[in-house]
């Protein structure tokens, strides 16, 4: 070891009395400065603008660090600087021949390689205490900052630097010519960035060059998470290329067989893969996660449904239709993908099988499909596709034979996922959003579905012509409740739905809520004793009601101490400009009418129908879910396309709390009929007008036969609608929420469930415009400058000698 560590400091003193060295370390210093402090100027730049933006982008720790950050432009970089120092290490020595000099002395070979190894440990420790100068500074700069996320980071690029050197020394010890020792390395760093896109159509291969892939290796890493396969790869790949400098010195030192050679090469490089298999199995992963929060962890709540399953095995069965614009996403080159976003949950559990169905089937667009394909049959459609695929068909089941084993049909043959575990199974979906693949939360309701004893039932009335449950229509709340594609989806989030019509089906008894959703005639005998025996029973009930419906809605809200109000709500937002001065008010759209479903609607002056009531939640509703606290923090509204005053008793046999109240700055109850397309609406308190801050949600329970009763009216039947959520899912965000939140409340907040990591914390800088202009000086301009200087003097130093 001595002898090693004498051959390093030889090899630094080398290195360093040359000028390449020095010339890249300034280099290095100055990019990396420029780098950190462009980025840390556009997030102060947007904290000087807004800084509530910060809040809604994610960890100020991992915007500047991260993926996307310094260290992640630095991985893209940092493969250029190490061809021109390693690439004189051994192809030097052979050159000016003083290897002669170290094969005829008494020093061993490994002792040589891991001296020259051992100097460019050095210097990558060099290059890593540059960048440790930003994390010191960040710790400062950054509100609570997350630390151990960027030590995290600050590892993995110290690992891809001793990595990237073993390549170069042994690069260096095939070549004399230093320039080719540079390419070459540079070839064998481009390998190893590609090798991982290579053959992953054959299962066995795609694992193993997806090991020998350095691309990725340290994502996780610089966002904080430190796993031990990435850090036995990048050891397997050292301990590799060191063995095959080795044997390259030994050839020259003595001769061997070619085949002798081969097999010692290729034993080891066997051995590596061997390695990097067995420890790249999800048992046999360990795993650091640096970030604050925690956010690579699964939440306990996820944790608690794969503990659940016990020793059960738990099967996951991916069904990819040929046919569904999905595929893209399950083609056997994600499948390394597919297996990261599985890891957490297979390192809980050991006995999980992944398995892949592939075939095809007419997906949900029918008519769309043999459209784009005139003329040819179901079969010939699916040639095509796989042809481009470049997929064999004998891959595909048959519609028939998919059928026999699962009929996805009430899917539309989409993309899913199957999980089974003690008898039972469940579905996970592909979503239309920009995630696509179920997250931590929807995972942990489908786990739990395999072990509850029971789900939350949906129960939807249509017998009087309710909303109902169809995703598609504009009027129902299928979006909500059943949109398969909608991620938010009640269904998706562990719940189940179905319809019934009151005069042809009883109310099923494990009902967890009964939906009345804008009923349009009266309710027959039948139907009305039914209700009210729910009701008297202890049954959770959603209704919704609508304006001008009174009549019809009234007389089974009368038992519950509440009443629709007469009239209807309207609100004008431009009341809140009223003795401002017009020049800030900014462009008038002046009194325009807009149109829906054929019918003119008065606009108010802000270009908004005076129907669309935008109320508030109380502060009270955030104790109902916890899906509500968020909405209620950020003071969001709820947006309602006609909605009408709701009043009650307080001395009822419920407890009654308003869930969302109108701002009666802005809106009033129009007492008569509302003549929309009048161009303007006013209060008029002859009409009998009525101004203040009316309820439109209230929420109502009460002990009924030892359990918790609970019971939601709203005075719009808009409020959670496919067209209302559609039209305001950008300007009032909390109408999902409010949907989810109560329906998660007659659920007792089982579902969905709860995957919450702690809130960000780093999401200011304590640094202002002034202090960056210092910073960028003493790290652009500073520290370069004393590295020229002290560089110069030591090389002129070193010339006088």
């Amino acid at each position: 070891m001595n002898t090693s560590l004498k051959i390093a400091i030889a090899e630094l003193k080398t290195l360093f009395y040359s000028p390449i060295a020095w010339f890249l370390t300034i280099i290095f210093v100055f990019q990396s400065s420029l780098t950190y402090t462009s980025i840390v100027e556009e997030w102060l730049t947007k904290q000087e603008l807004g800084g509530g933006y910060l809040r809604s982008v994610g960890y100020l720790t991992n915007n500047v660090f991260g993926f996307y950050g310094l260290y992640g432009a630095m991985v893209k970089k940092i493969f250029l600087y190490l061809p021109l120092i390693t690439m004189g290490l051994i192809s030097r020595e052979t050159n000016s021949g003083t290897i002669k000099l170290l094969y005829s002395s008494p020093v061993k070979l490994r002792e040589i390689v891991g001296g020259k190894y051992i100097a460019m440990v050095f210097y990558s420790f060099l290059l890593t205490l540059v960048l440790s100068i930003f994390v010191f500074t960040s710790t400062f700069i950054i509100k609570s900052a997350d630390t151990s996320s960027m030590l995290v980071g600050l590892f993995g690029i110290f690992m891809l630097l001793c990595t990237y050197s073993a390549i170069g020394l042994f690069m260096s010890a095939l070549t004399t010519y230093q320039v080719v020792a540079a390419l070459s390395t540079l070839v064998v760093f481009g390998v190893f960035s590609y090798i991982g896109t290579v053959w992953q159509d054959i299962d066995f291969i795609r694992s193993l060059t997806y090991f020998l892939s350095i691309t990725s290796r340290t994502d996780h890493m610089t966002v904080g998470l430190l796993s031990s396969k990435d850090v036995i790869y990048f050891v397997v790949i050292i301990a590799m290329f060191l063995m095959f400098t080795f044997f390259r010195l030994q050839s020259d030192r003595k001769t061997v067989s070619t085949l002798h050679a081969v097999i010692k090469y290729s034993a080891t490089f066997a051995l590596a893969l061997l390695i990097g298999y067995v420890s790249s199995m999800p048992r046999f992963i360990a795993s650091y996660d640096g970030t604050g929060t925690k956010v690579f962890t699964l939440h306990p709540n996820a944790l608690k449904g794969v503990e659940q399953l016990g020793d059960e095995p738990l099967e996951i069965t991916s069904y990819i239709n040929l046919l569904d614009p999905f595929i893209w996403q399950g083609l056997p080159n994600q499948r390394n993908t597919d297996l990261d976003r599985w890891e957490p949950y297979l390192r809980a559990k050991h006995n999980v099988t992944l398995k892949y169905v592939y075939y095809y089937d007419m997906p949900g667009k029918e008519q769309q499909l043999m459209e784009n394909n005139p003329g040819k049959t179901l079969k010939q459609i699916a040639e095509n596709s796989a042809k481009s695929f470049h997929m064999s068909m004998d891959k595909f089941k048959t519609p028939e034979e998919i059928r026999k084993e699962v009929d996805l049909r009430t899917e539309n043959n989409r993309y899913v996922i199957q999980l089974k575990s003690k008898g039972k199974s469940t579905f996970l979906r592909l979503y239309n959003d920009m995630k696509t693949f179920p997250s931590e939360t929807e995972i942990a309701a489908a786990l739990h579905r395999l072990t509850a004893k029971s789900f939350p039932k949906i129960v939807f009335v249509e017998s009087e012509m309710e909303r109902g449950r169809n995703p598609q229509g504009d009027r129902d709340y299928g979006i909500l409740s059943n949109g398969i594609g909608t991620r938010e989806s009640l269904i998706n989030q562990g719940f189940d739905t179905e319809s019934i019509s009151l005069t042809e089906q009883e109310i099923p008894a494990d009902a967890s809520v009964l939906v009345i959703a804008g009923p349009r005639k009266d309710f027959s005998p039948v139907g009305m004793a039914q209700i009210q025996r729910y009701i008297d029973g202890g049954g959770n009930l959603l209704i919704t009601a609508e304006p001008g419906k009174q009549t019809v809605i009234n007389p089974l809200l009368k038992g519950l101490g509440v009443q629709l109000m007469d009239g209807q709500l309207v609100q004008d937002d431009n009341l809140l400009n009223v003795g401002k001065p017009k020049g800030n008010q900014g462009p008038s759209m002046g009194s325009v009418g807009i149109s829906i479903n054929g019918q003119s609607m008065g606009a108010s002056n802000d270009g908004f129908t005076y129907e669309l009531i935008k109320a508030k939640l109380t502060d009270a509703a955030a104790s109902y879910s916890w899906h509500l606290q968020e909405p209620v923090k950020n003071g969001s509204v709820i947006g309602m396309m006609g909605a009408t005053a709701l009043s009650y008793v307080k001395t009822g046999p419920f407890t009654i709390q308003p869930l969302v109240v109108t701002d009666e700055r802005v809106s009033w109850l129009k007492k008569g009929k509302l003549v929309a397309d009048s161009g303007t609406v006013a209060f008029v308190p002859a009409d009998g007008d009525v101004k203040g801050s009316f309820p439109t949600v209230l929420a109502l329970n009460r002990k009924v036969n030892g359990r918790e009763q609970r019971i939601v009216i709203s005075g719009s039947v808009d409020l959670f609608s496919n067209g209302g959520l559609m039209r305001r899912m950008e300007t009032e965000p909390a109408n999902m929420a409010l949907g989810i939140g109560l329906f998660s409340w007659f659920a007792n907040n089982e579902f969905p469930v709860d995957t919450r990591h702690e809130p960000m914390k780093d999401n200011r800088f304590n640094l202002t415009s002034a202090g960056l202009k210092t910073i960028k000086i003493v790290y652009m301009g500073v520290l370069p400058g004393i590295l020229l200087v002290i560089g110069s003097i030591f090389l002129m130093r070193r010339k006088r000698k």
